[in-house]
């Protein structure tokens, strides 16, 4: 199959091409180009500004997809432009959101109706105009309400390995091994992670199966603050020093108020299987401990 990746140089995102790779699929990395791809002639990368319609039309041109992966869309006026230069392009379009869709309504087990994209009220709008939550929310609202292509927007919660470039589980394990104090809302709040191998799965997964609308992709489970930070605790022989107050140097990426975390139930009916956290979180800590010794 002919494939696009908008965006596959770093992280789950050169682990899906990786896979696409594996099972010989034609793939074409479009990037901005400030990461090169380690792929070589293997893949055919080129460059775009993914937030500038014309240069993504110009790379385009009159290509034909079987699959396209969109891991960098952040706004609607960048889905809008998605939706417009793809129409008869690609016979699927895969589109990576997040769990922060349903930033405004946290808790347990939360499933893809949380956010209902196909009602949501449509703004346009540039990524700088909008949250985080808030762009994927109107980008996805964008790509079900417009696209004349078949949609899958992937969910994902927090993607972590040891390849994770905004080092988040790293900033705990630096902190607990240098006595620096890290400041949450609440340890008892649980939360959402996925591993970036099992979130490439997924992903292709998307790609190749019939399925289309919003999926939850997450590990089975999910972790509490307190829980983590024991983990971490008994990998590098330190006690943690909590606060509950802090300041934003100390406060955590993963400090959350109460519970928020999603269900994986729709994607496992779905036919997909997802790692259980307890398979896959303590050994990425234990091998992070070791590689910062």
């Amino acid at each position: 199959m002919k494939v696009l990746v908008l965006g596959g140089t770093r992280f789950f995102g050169k682990k899906l091409v990786q896979r696409l790779l594996e099972q010989g699929h034609d793939i074409t990395i479009a990037t901005r180009g400030n990461t090169q791809s380690t792929f070589g002639e293997k893949v055919n990368q080129v460059i775009v500004d993914r937030t500038n319609a014309s240069s993504l039309k110009e790379v385009v041109g009159h290509e034909y997809w079987d699959i396209i992966y969109d891991n960098i869309c952040y706004s609607p006026n960048e889905a809008l432009a998605a939706c417009e230069i793809f129409e008869g392009k690609t016979k699927k379009y895969i589109f990576t959101s997040t769990l922060s869709t349903s930033d405004q309504q946290l808790g347990a087990n939360i499933t893809e109706e949380a956010f209902d994209p196909y009602q949501y009220e449509i703004r346009s709008g540039d990524t700088s105009e909008f949250s985080y939550g808030e762009g994927k929310r109107l980008a996805e609202a964008v790509f079900f309400q417009k696209a004349s292509f078949p949609v899958v927007a992937v969910r994902f919660p927090i993607v972590l390995g040891v390849d994770d470039y905004t080092k988040r589980l790293h900033f705990h394990i630096e902190r607990v091994k240098h006595g620096k104090i890290i400041s949450f809302l609440n340890m008892d709040a649980r939360m959402s992670y996925i591993l970036s191998d099992d979130a490439a799965g997924f992903l292709e997964f998307a790609g190749i199966s019939p399925i289309e609308g919003p999926y939850n992709a997450t590990s089975i489970g999910a972790y509490s603050m307190s829980e983590l930070m024991n983990i971490i605790e008994d990998e590098t022989g330190n006690k943690a020093k909590i606060s509950l107050v802090g300041d934003e140097e100390s406060r955590s990426p993963f400090g959350v108020p109460q519970d928020w975390f999603m269900s994986p139930e729709k994607a496992m009916n779905a036919g997909y299987e997802f790692l259980s956290l307890d398979k896959w979180l303590p050994n990425l800590i234990k091998t992070l401990v070791r590689e910062m010794e």
